[in-house]
């Protein structure tokens, strides 16, 4: 720490020479050098005290209580860094005592300027982790951990050192705080570049906030970032998303507001997590239920009442209207996947993990060069990934083996063991 002593003072007065010859000076000296000596070592051990009694002290009684804030304060080291106010403090105080003299009042201003800057530095790096224990108690809390708080405070740290580095100008220079302050102001295009960012974050950070878009904990995807999993932090600048493969992708905050991002939070909150998926028929295998058919399909306990109402009711309709039954185009018949459709209907309703109060579809889409597409689109009440996807897995794998029941075959294109079976039908 650069502390003038009485030495640079009477060095500027007095040669070598002269403060040998002069005892009364050396004696200044000595008594000015040993004041500094006492100061020097009365700072070092408040700093000790503050350092290893008093945090310490504070430190050890913080772990037996049964409240978590204070913990924090301490796993923050808050008080490590209020406890650099104590030499600061010392010196200030000390300085008067030990330069008297009126030529020395120039260091003494010097010195009372040296430790107003100390103090100020200290006090907001001390505000500074205060704001981020404050930030990691919110985070424990169910009520705040949804809300930017990293964005927020990292505003307020941005305003802490601006001030302190403002405050600090002005004691060195001796000037007012508004005096740079006006001076600033002319500053504003300059400031507005540099800090460009900055108010884009804070801003997009209000809007993300006031209309609730984004959440700590939040599944989003963002296309133009690669972005695919969970908001883990929400900053001023950037937002951190885990994605599903671990790796982590920093975000632009104000990005949030001005690209497309898809938020999952409405999946979860509604309690099910949509299955929407295609099995493609081939459109050669539909045809007519014959009686046979109709016999043997009936055996199937969940399609039997689905079977008996439907041939009740066609039975009925090609009787009203006088339908000729020599030709199966007359009047209204079953079809073997219109009778599947209503199967998977039946299977899903059976099936405890799928809601039926939401949005439950078993439809066929246009037909395209890969077959008929007969869709599910229906929600599970279980929404975790690993359950969700055996559930679909189950679902799949059980209609996919029961396709044949119902003389139906699935499209697929023609693979290499198909060829190599035409190959060998048309040599042989």
């Amino acid at each position: 720490m650069p502390i003038p002593t009485a030495l640079t003072c009477l060095s500027q007065t007095m040669e070598p020479q002269e403060l040998m010859a002069d005892p009364s000076a050396l004696d200044t000296w000595i008594h000015t050098g040993g004041a500094w000596l006492i100061v020097v070592l009365i700072a070092l051990l408040a700093n000790w005290i503050a350092k290893k009694v008093i945090v310490r002290g504070v430190s050890a009684l913080v772990k037996h209580t049964q409240t978590t804030w204070d913990d924090l304060l301490v796993e923050h080291d808050v008080l490590v860094r209020l406890s650099h106010l104590a030499p600061a403090l010392v010196i200030y105080i000390a300085a008067p005592f030990v330069l008297k003299e009126p030529e020395d009042l120039i260091y003494v201003q010097y010195l009372r300027r040296f430790a107003n800057v100390w103090m100020i530095v200290a006090g907001a790096r001390a505000l500074h982790a205060l704001i981020e224990s404050l930030v990691e108690l919110g985070r424990r809390s169910d009520s705040a951990r949804a809300k930017p708080l990293r964005s927020y405070a990292q505003v307020a740290e941005l305003v802490i050192w601006i001030a302190a580095a403002i405050l600090s100008v002005s004691v060195i220079m001796q000037r007012s705080p508004t005096v740079l302050l006006t001076g600033l102001g002319a500053m504003t295009a300059i400031l507005l570049l540099v800090f460009k960012d900055s108010i884009l974050g804070f801003l997009a950070s209000l809007r993300l906030a006031s209309n609730d878009m984004l959440r700590t904990g939040d599944w989003v995807e963002v296309p133009k970032y690669g972005a695919d999993g969970d908001v883990i932090d929400i900053g001023l600048h950037t937002v951190k998303v885990q994605n599903w493969d671990k790796t982590i992708s920093m975000i632009p905050t104000h990005a949030f507001m001005t690209d497309t991002f898809k938020n999952w939070r409405g999946m979860t909150e509604s309690g099910g997590r949509r299955i929407k998926r295609s099995l493609h028929l081939d459109m050669t295998s539909v045809r007519f239920l014959e009686d046979a058919d109709l016999e043997r399909l009936g055996r199937i306990q969940s399609l039997k009442p689905y079977l008996d109402e439907r041939t009740k009711e066609l039975a009925e309709w090609n009787q009203a209207k006088s339908v000729n039954p020599d030709s199966p185009v007359n009047g209204r018949r079953l079809t073997n996947i219109g009778t599947f459709r209503a199967y998977i209907e039946c299977y899903l309703k059976e099936l405890e993990p799928i809601r039926e109060d939401m949005t439950f579809l078993v439809r066929q889409l246009a037909p395209s060069t890969e077959g008929v597409p007969l869709e599910i689109y229906c929600f599970s009440g279980e929404q975790r990934w690993k359950y969700f996807e055996g559930i679909m897995g189950d679902i799949f794998d059980h209609l996919l083996a029961v396709v044949r029941e119902f003389d139906l075959r699935v499209y697929q294109q023609p693979g290499s063991e198909d060829l190599r079976s035409l190959m060998a039908q048309s040599k042989g």
